[in-house]
Parts: C-alpha cells; structure tokens; sequence
C-alpha cells in the first residue's frame, strides 16, 4: 500500500509563480491546507537566476502608458500573442510591484528614492523593474519570506511528482517520491497548480538550471491536456561562452553594445531604431546572420561567437548595476567586463509553449490551473519581451491561487479515488524504469537528446534538420535507455535522471513536430525555407494531445481584440 498524504491546494513547483500562488490562497482562506511541493530547496528554484528586471508601467509621469506597454508585447509577440491575455497582464502588474515592494522587496532606487526602472528590448519606455541584476533571487526571497506568515502554507522540499491522478472529469491527486526517503507518496487534493517552469534543458546550450526539465509539462500532457504553441523557444542574444550561463539583457539596457569581428556595432543593419534593445528573436537572428557570413569571432571551444562590449560604461557603473554578471563572467570565462568584451551567442532560455490554459490559467481538466513558464496562456505568443515572464509568473500566481481557493470552497464535489491509476503508475516507473533493464547509459541519451535539440532547432531552423533530429530522438527513445544502475532508496538521483529523460522525449518530439508543422517564420521560430510570417495559413496557436504512437496535433484560434496583425520593424 503507497503511503497518502492529503492537502485542499497542491502547488507544485516553487518559484515565483508557485510562491505566489501560495501567498494568494493562503490570505483569501486561512483553513484550507496548501502544499507547496518541489524537486527542489524552495530558494533553489529556477526563478533565483532572473537578472534583468519585472516589467510594469510605473511612469505614467514621464509619459509611459498601460496601452503601450499591451501594444509592445503584442507587437513583440509577432501578433501571436492572445490580446485580452496581454491586457490582464499589463493593467494588473503595476500594482504589483508596490505589493512586493510593501512585502519588503529592495528595489533599485532612482536618485529621487522612487523606484528605477530600467530599458529592455522592444519596449517604447524603461519599464523593467530592477534589483540590481538579481531581481528573481530578490523576488525569490520577499516570496518566501512572506509565505513564511502563513500557517497554512507547507513546503515539501525535494519531492519528485511522477503524475497527475484524475477521474478522467476532474483533479484528484498526485504521486510523488520523496527522495530523502526513495518513499513513492499518492497526495490527494481537491485542486492543482502547476507552477513547474520551463523545458529548457531539453538544448544542451542553455541558460536554465540542470532541474529545468518538463516533468511538470509530461505530466499534464499524459494527463490529458495540451501542450500549446512548444515550438516557438526564446534564444537569448547574450549566452556567457562556454557555459551558456544568461548575461542579462540589462547590460544592452544599460548601454553595452553588440560587436562583429570588424568592431562594428552590427545592429545598426537589422534594427537602426532599437538597435541593441530589439527584440530577443531579432537580436538572436541578427547576430547569427553576422556569424555565418563569417563576421564572428572564434572562441577557444571551436564555437563562434559575438562580442559584448560594456567597457565604455566604467567600472563602477558596471559595479552597481552589473555587479552579478561581472561576477559570473569573472568566474565562469575569467574576463572583467571593466577591462574586456564578453563572448556571447544566443542560448535557449525561455519556452513561449507551455500547458494550454484560458486567460484565468484553468487548464482542460477541472480543478487544474497553470502558471507561469509551464503554462502557455499566450500571453507572449510567437516572442517574449525580456522582463515580462517574472510578470507572468507574479500576475498569474495571484490569479491562479485565487481562482483555486474559489473552486475549493465552492464548486468542488468529492469523488471516488481512482487508485488503479496509482497502481499503474507504480508500475510504469518502477518496473518499467527502475527495474528496467538495459544497456544504453541514459545519461549519455539525454545529452544527445540536448544536442540534437541544439543542432536541429536552434535560431535558424528548416525542414531537413527538423525531420532529421525528430528521428534522431525518436532513435535514441527507442534504444534501451529506461534503467537505473543505483538500487539505494535514498536521494536516487539516478532514478530521478532516467525518470526526466522519459520527460524530455516527450516534449523534445512536441517541440519538433510543431517546428516542422509551422511553415512560416514568426517570432522566435524561424524558417530559411519559409522566411516569411503567413497569416492567412498559420495565424494560429498549435495545441499536442497525447497518443502513445505519436502527439495528436491540433490548431486554436488567436484571441485579436484591437490591434490587427502588421509587419513588425523596429
């Protein structure tokens, strides 16, 4: 018999969305009991590594407005993104920001002691809100801090979710492994939010965390629901060299410019308006093109590479603000900023695709919500602008934790615990992977699986590649990968690993099966076979549903509300 534990709200995940969450159903209804569960310590969620900023219109005095801030992330988005979505967040974030700030959050100061905000790519105004350039560890921190107010808030550190249990109408429960114990759990509840993050280590060059695997996606996915619009994967312009470890966008806010091997600032040639402060899609094409048309630098690794050059802001501006990603770049490829140009390329870094959810971030099943990275409610469409994803983790906790205190006080009704689901899920993780036989070092799989992703899909992307790698992977998942070589019960990190590989393949086939689908280029997908955007054809949102032979594509209309699709120049 597996052990059982119950709570009213299961929150799993613990970064700023999930803490959010938290906070918000923990002050609507004191009595419900509230899990937050985590494969991770709570302050080593992903949410930590943010740089740059939260964007939010707080300068209606110098002339920014609400309007265009919606107008910029619907413009940046390549029109993909659902309209009313980027409205909620726009109107709601402003408030927010004083609400973190009332919980102790230090934000920088301009002179006069208001808050600072900061430029960011795409923006028609300084709209991102810093701390520094450690905004998410200091998020991360007034979050948890608060939570730490609520008696009815539990943290359930380093426990593992293998699934979803539902009764094939609403949410039930999950299971989990706590790995301190190896102990496989059922957790009932009456509702979910998935607050799990992005995919992002399915690219070996990457700016996420090594615990940024699409567990939380599979499991809905399996459970039913959509994955929506996976194909679209934000590159960030600036990947330290070799590592791939996020050089904030705040340094291109602050003034560093981009430079080709000539000592040309290139951006002049895609971008003239922005230059520098385009959007992350352009950026990231722009100095791809630069690169192969043999105008990059070659780094020591055989990689090439661009040049950010933040030298002309002196030293000790680059200590103020910049002081994290002078750290970082010291560290991890031994340059000062203050004295050399940094080696950058683009690097995955965000997944615009995520759970399919409506505009309140209810997923398909009942009594599920989902927020932040792991969920798409195509707030960011084919695009995100920099700072808008601590936004949406911050504006969709609230409404999520919210909308699920709502549906536990008043529309849920008990039903018959589906325990021949555990019993299944029992099986397929411990036979079929723990005591799994095989002869294929699965770590050996998953960092091919990353490159694949990185050589087939990466900035550029066309047809032959993406066929090629979408049957490398479906390769390698047919190679006998699915075993563990440690039996130990406790911290089985081993078992952990082969149990997120399961995950990546999954959502590694979504990814590439609906860049293949989408012959178009817009927004962060882009096809030399097809380098135009095609509204009239594909001027839709991409939903997978699960089948065990191949993901079941379908399309889901874009929500327009005033502002029609136009060509986007910067």
């Amino acid at each position: 018999m597996t052990d059982s534990i119950e709570f009213d709200l299961i929150i799993a995940g613990s970064g700023l969305a999930g803490l959010r969450a938290a906070i918000e159903a923990a002050k609507k209804n004191q009595k419900i009991k509230i899990g937050v569960i985590a494969k991770t310590q709570v302050m080593r969620s992903h949410s930590v590594s943010a740089e740059g900023g939260t964007a939010a219109v707080i300068q209606e005095d110098k002339g920014d407005t609400i309007e265009s801030h919606i107008y910029d992330t619907v413009k940046g988005s390549d029109f993909l993104a659902d309209q009313d979505t980027a409205e909620k967040l726009c109107h709601m974030m402003p408030n927010e920001i004083f609400q973190l700030e009332h919980w102790g959050m230090p934000w920088s100061r301009q002179e006069n002691g208001k808050i600072d905000q900061r430029n960011f790519g795409g923006y028609s105004f300084p709209r991102a809100t810093y701390a520094i350039d450690k905004v998410g560890f200091f998020e991360m921190q007034t979050l948890y801090d608060t939570c730490q107010k609520f008696d009815n808030i539990e943290f359930l550190n380093e426990w593992y979710i293998t699934s979803i249990i539902h009764d094939g109408k609403q949410f039930c429960g999950i299971t989990a492994i706590e790995t301190s114990s190896g102990s496989f759990y059922t957790i009932k509840g009456k509702a979910l939010i998935i607050a799990t993050g992005g995919a992002g280590r399915i690219f070996s060059y990457s700016t996420y965390a090594l615990s940024s695997t699409p567990d939380g996606l599979d499991m809905a996915y399996r459970a039913g629901m959509a994955l929506k619009d996976m194909e679209f994967v934000q590159f960030h312009p600036t990947g330290i060299l070799p590592s791939g470890i996020l050089i904030t966008e705040g340094a291109r806010g602050e003034g560093g410019y981009l430079l080709n091997k000539d000592g040309d600032r290139f951006m002049k040639n895609y971008a003239a308006g922005k230059m520098e402060l385009a959007p992350r899609d352009i950026v990231s094409r722009s100095i791809m093109t630069e690169i192969n048309e043999g105008r990059g630098f070659k780094h020591e690794t055989g990689e090439d590479c661009m040049k950010l050059d933040l030298r002309h802001l002196g030293d000790e501006k680059i200590k103020a603000k910049l002081g994290g990603i002078r750290e970082i770049s010291i560290k991890f490829s031994g340059i000062d900023p203050a004295d050399e140009p940094i080696d950058i390329r683009p690097v995955c870094h965000y997944m615009m695709g995520g759970i399919h959810t409506n505009i309140d971030g209810a997923a398909e099943l009942q009594g599920v919500w989902a927020a932040g990275e792991a969920a798409c409610n195509s707030v960011h469409g084919a695009n995100r602008l920099g700072a808008n994803s601590t936004s949406e983790c911050i504006v969709w906790g609230k409404i999520t934790g919210s909308l699920a205190v709502d549906y536990i006080e008043k529309e849920h009704t008990s039903a018959q615990f589906p325990t021949h689901l555990v019993a299944a899920e029992e099986t397929r993780i411990f036979d079929g992977i723990f005591r799994g036989r095989g002869d294929v070092n699965p770590y050996e799989v998953k960092q091919e699986v990353a490159e694949i992703l990185n050589a087939k899909a990466y900035v550029y992307r066309n047809h032959n590649d993406l066929a090629e790698g979408l049957k490398k992977v479906r390769e390698l998942k047919q190679k006998t990968w699915k075993h563990v070589d440690d039996s130990a019960k406790e911290y089985n990190t081993n078992f952990q690993n082969v149990m997120e590989l399961d995950s990546m393949f999954r959502v590694a086939e979504i990814v590439l099966l609906g860049a293949i689908n989408r012959k178009e280029s817009r927004g962060a997908h882009s096809r030399t076979d097809f380098p135009t955007r095609d509204d009239a054809n594909f001027l839709h949102h991409t939903l997978a549903y699960y089948d065990p032979s191949e993901p079941i594509m379908k399309k889901h209309p874009v929500t327009i509300t005033k502002y029609k699709p136009v060509e986007r120049k910067y």
